[in-house]
């Protein structure tokens, strides 16, 4: 196994405020992590330091092997596959979902001056199909309802053959049926024997897919608890995360939560 992040005491402060506290954490390529806690614990901060998109403020932050401050952070940011809703609102509406995930290739967001060769047409297609999007390569992205539109950011993310793969909230804001289904492709893809290091926030228990192999939980910027999700997801390191009673159940690999609170 090789590490693909590395943590080491790492801390970001904006405006007087500690957004991540004195975080030590470890991924190594053969693990696939879910990054849980209330609005406000960081989870999102954490993912954009592992995207290369911001630096720590203190200690030491190494991303495939590159210590983040000693890197060309545009050039590690290609070797990254990340699908966010921030991104998302980067990528424009009337760009063509084939288009889309075909800029991948030249970390860009749009179409312009460049051009491709026939080999990263024919990923960009196998890819949409491995994401059940084919259907759609023809279709503007901005007409696309926001389950197809979360899936498309994902094939885009993996259009490049990532070494380390980061989700923010993925299945936020999608029906039943799209969760579903999109958690469905994301359990295949975890699972795979080639597929990369991951990490995905999420909000929510219920939206961690199968396959998924450890987890970090975090509060007010701190690490309350991480490590295989068989040990660290139980009903109390919820409650100590959350700030409230949590009850956590467990079926065929899919995890609910409710409160306790009557």
């Amino acid at each position: 196994m090789a590490s693909v992040l590395e943590f080491d005491n790492v801390s970001v402060v904006r405006g007087g405020n500690r957004i991540l506290d004195s975080v030590t954490w470890t991924v190594d390529d053969s693990e696939r992590w879910i990054v849980l806690g209330p609005n406000g614990a960081g989870k999102t901060t954490l993912l954009q330091l592992a995207a290369a998109l911001i630096h720590p403020s203190s200690g030491m932050a190494t991303v495939l092997d590159e210590t983040l401050g000693d890197v060309d952070v545009f050039e590690l940011r290609t070797r990254i596959g990340f699908a966010s809703s921030a991104l998302a609102r980067k990528l424009p509406a009337t760009e063509t979902v084939l288009n889309v995930v075909l800029t991948a290739s030249y970390s860009v967001t749009g179409r312009w001056n460049e051009s491709y060769d026939d080999v990263d047409i024919r990923r960009a297609h196998r890819v949409l199909g491995e994401w059940k999007l084919d259907h759609l390569a023809d279709r503007k992205f901005g007409h696309l309802s926001d389950g197809e539109q979360k899936r498309v950011q994902i094939a885009r993310a993996v259009m490049t053959d990532p070494e380390l793969m980061l989700l923010d909230e993925p299945a936020a804001s999608l029906d039943l049926g799209s969760r579903e289904e999109l958690l469905g492709l994301l359990s295949g893809y975890a699972t795979a024997p080639n597929a990369p290091g991951m990490v995905m926030v999420t909000h929510h228990v219920e939206e961690i897919p199968p396959g998924f192999s450890h987890v970090l939980l975090l509060r007010e910027g701190r690490v309350t608890a991480s490590g295989p999700i068989s040990t660290v997801l139980t009903s109390k390191k919820l409650t100590e995360a959350f700030g409230v009673p949590l009850k956590l159940e467990s079926h065929n690999a899919r995890y609910t939560a409710r409160s306790l609170i009557k």
